[in-house]
């Protein structure tokens, strides 16, 4: 009878580990949006409304 609280007590561990691996996951998930979000934003302000870029590589003939 005792194996089974162990066996128990065990799997509730593990789905407790696994719960804030899952959790650790979604935060760095998001920080990662955030990220992703100010880094093309700079981009945007750098591009400009037309969204070309700033530095255009032109032909060395012309």
């Amino acid at each position: 009878m005792g194996w089974i609280f162990a066996a128990v007590a065990l799997a509730f561990t593990g789905l407790l580990v696994l719960g804030s691996l899952g959790f650790r996951v979604l935060l760095a998930a998001r920080g990662l949006g955030r990220e992703v979000a100010r880094t093309r934003g700079r981009l945007e302000s750098v591009r400009g409304p037309s969204g070309r870029g700033a530095g255009t590589i032109r032909d060395p003939k012309g």
